[in-house]
């Protein structure tokens, strides 16, 4: 990056060859090598040995014996191993007019401690500078680690059922409608449809969940999750290309394209930055001619030289985006998808939370909650009214066939319940006959149609009922509802613990629905009976107030205006429509509410890192720069200010790798 002190750009791509820091434009590339092999780190134990050999030999002869020619050729052969490398990436900066990198600094401070005889403080420069470069690509090697395990996941091959026989493809080259095999501890390559009755497959890789998911037949089942229990064949539903395994592997790797304000201003900084302190180095070297009295070159030299290796901002250049990409990673491991590291950012700030109802604080899907039979027979009412409901294709009538399909029928004779003549009355229900009974299935107003007499408190229940008559007799009725999701009433303390002061549900459900659900759960604000339209503008009013940093989450394709008109919006991945997760800025894989609270955590926590880094950096380097320019610090301190604040502030955005959640609450815990 021309200008730039550091060159640490993140890459576009993250693939094979970027998990290695020499591939990421970062300090891999100029002698030490990937820090993960232990041939990295033989020119600075080299080097070390030679110095450590030098000084002994320094203390014992003196200025007796190891002087001239001898002692720079020493020194020399010390400084080789680990500063040929910079020099070589100096020389190329400067063919390609960029005059003012780290790589130049570090250069001419080396060079120019040889040339006035500073020899071992040259080298030590030097030396401390390459061991810092090892412990950054240490660091970069374990903030990708998750990414590297999302890769690891990537299926090589399916085994595809072409011509009566399984074949071994590319997951590529499957088509959808085929049938695949997998077999027990393999991965899933491609989405599909259980063809088996069930089996159990490992989700952490997609969600971050270790438990264990039991799936059945018809079931979705993802790409990148691991068969546990029997072999299953499937049937493919979409190309690889299109699977969440594939769209999550792109999501990641593109994360880091999208920089921080934070980065990106430290980036603009670092141009502006470094020619100026080049120039006040300069500056500190030649000005005294004219104003000292005894002006010594050398003397004033050196302490321009101390200034430069001070001035270098490796440590925020190197830890700030090492932060961000750490708080991407922490986020994967806990199924948490980050689409940048800007969004880290506005999730830390975010002071308000809109949510949609259905499929983000709810299930989704409609289930049999009550049964109440007037003749305390609850089971035969459920045959009665299953035998009708079969004959409609209405959601709720689905709803109540595979609840019966799944109930033990012992405790029913044996008699088969099949229904005729069924006719259906639009916006009513159903009226048929079932073993020579007349039955009638629907809402209370099928009932006052047919001057069926029933209880008048089943009246004030607001969720959805399907009440039962036989033979012109009230009998009971059915309550189905949208079953709230087991942490959305915990989802919301926590938000609300993160700093979250205003929670809000829209919902096109019913608006008596929608204010039972947000009492039950603790929603501060909840809106019902709402077209895509009216969300948009109770967002567009909410953020009137710019004091309000909103996220919105939801999971259909109508919550899409609303996601992209939000501060930051998040899907839930795992259910969710391409819609919402394309236009989404994060992604909840798990479905659980209860993330939202994880993602303002790791944003915080990141921010935080972030802005401690800029602190010490800043703080170190301007204490020992006046110290430097008044000659009262030397060269070891200067190692201290650069390369020890660069490891400090390292060391610090690692920590955001060792984030730990407790399963109850979320809470985080650094270890």
């Amino acid at each position: 990056m021309a200008g730039s002190c550091c060159n640490h750009d993140t890459p576009q791509k993250i693939n094979a060859a970027a998990m290695h820091p020499e591939a990421d434009g970062g300090h891999g590339g100029h002698g030490y090598g990937n820090a993960g092999d232990w041939h990295a780190y033989v020119p600075a134990g080299v080097s070390a040995l030679f110095l450590l050999a030098g000084i002994v030999l320094d203390i014992i002869y003196g200025d007796g014996g190891f002087k001239g020619l001898p002692r720079f050729l020493w020194y020399a052969l010390a400084y080789l191993p680990v500063g040929w490398g910079v020099l070589k990436e100096a020389f190329g900066g400067v063919k390609n007019k960029d005059f003012f990198n780290e790589f130049s600094l570090m250069g001419l401070a080396t060079l120019g401690a040889f040339a006035i005889g500073e020899y071992p403080e040259g080298v030590a420069v030097m030396l401390f500078y390459a061991v810092g470069e090892l412990f950054q690509g240490a660091a970069v090697k374990r903030a990708k680690g998750n990414i590297q395990a999302l890769l690891d996941v990537r299926p090589d091959s399916a085994n595809v059922l072409r011509d009566g026989a399984y074949q071994v493809l590319s997951p590529e080259a499957v088509g959808i409608g085929e049938t695949i095999q997998i077999k027990v501890g393999e991965k899933v390559p491609l989405d599909g449809e259980i063809l088996n009755a069930s089996s159990s497959f490992n989700t952490s890789a997609l969600t971050g969940e270790s438990r264990p998911k039991s799936l059945s037949r018809g079931d979705t089942v993802l790409a990148g999750m691991v068969n546990l229990d029997k072999v299953v064949e499937l049937r493919v539903t979409k190309k690889f290309a299109d699977s969440s395994l594939a769209r999550i592997l792109e999501l990641v790797q593109n994360a880091s394209t999208r920089k921080a304000k934070t980065e990106l201003m430290m980036r603009r900084f670092a141009k502006i930055y470094t020619p100026i302190v080049f120039f006040l180095a300069l500056a500190l070297t030649v000005l005294p001619y004219f104003i000292v009295q005894d002006y010594v070159f050398s003397e004033w030299l050196y302490r321009a030289l101390v200034f430069l290796v001070i001035s270098c901002p490796c440590a925020l250049v190197i830890s700030i985006p090492l932060g961000y990409f750490g708080g991407i990673g922490a986020a994967s491991r806990n199924g948490i998808l980050f689409k940048g590291g800007n969004f880290l950012d506005v999730m830390a700030k975010v002071n308000t939370v809109v949510m949609d109802k259905t499929g983000t604080l709810t299930e989704g899907v409609f289930k049999v909650q009550v049964v109440h039979a007037v003749d305390g027979n609850p089971a035969q009412l459920l045959y009665l009214l299953n035998a009708i409901e079969q004959q409609s294709n209405h959601p709720i009538a689905k709803a109540i066939v595979e609840h019966v399909g799944k109930k033990n029928t012992s405790d029913v004779t044996d008699s088969v319940f099949n229904a005729t003549n069924v006719e259906e009355t639009s916006g009513h229900g159903l009226k048929g006959m079932v073993n020579g009974q007349e039955v009638l299935a629907g809402n209370t107003k099928l009932l006052h149609k047919f001057n069926v007499q029933y209880d008048p408190t089943i009246d004030s229940i607001v969720e959805t009922i399907v009440v039962l008559a036989v033979n012109q007799q009230y009998a009971g009725y059915v309550l189905i509802a949208d079953a709230v999701k087991a942490d959305a009433t915990q989802a919301i303390k926590n938000m609300h613990r993160e700093g979250v002061t205003q929670t809000v549900m829209l919902s096109g459900d019913k608006n008596a629905i929608t204010q039972s659900v947000a009492q039950r759960i603790g929603i501060d604000s909840a809106f019902g009976d709402l077209l895509p339209e009216n969300k948009v503008e109770h967002v567009e009013r909410i953020k009137q107030d710019t004091s309000k940093v909103v996220a919105f989450v939801g999971d259909g394709i109508n919550d899409a205006p609303v996601l992209a008109l939000s501060d930051v919006g998040i899907a839930m991945g795992g259910m969710g429509s391409d819609a919402a997760i394309e236009t989404a800025d994060v992604i909840i894989q798990t479905d659980q509410p209860r993330k939202i609270a994880t993602a303002i955590q790791i944003g915080k926590a990141t921010r935080r890192i972030v802005w401690q880094n800029i602190a010490l950096a800043f703080a170190v380097k301007a204490m020992v720069l006046m110290l430097g320019a008044g000659g009262l610090a030397t060269m070891w301190e200067a190692v201290f200010a650069d390369v020890g604040v660069a490891l400090l502030a390292i060391l610090n955005a690692v920590r955001i790798q060792r984030m730990r959640f407790d399963s109850a609450d979320d809470k985080y815990m650094n270890h």
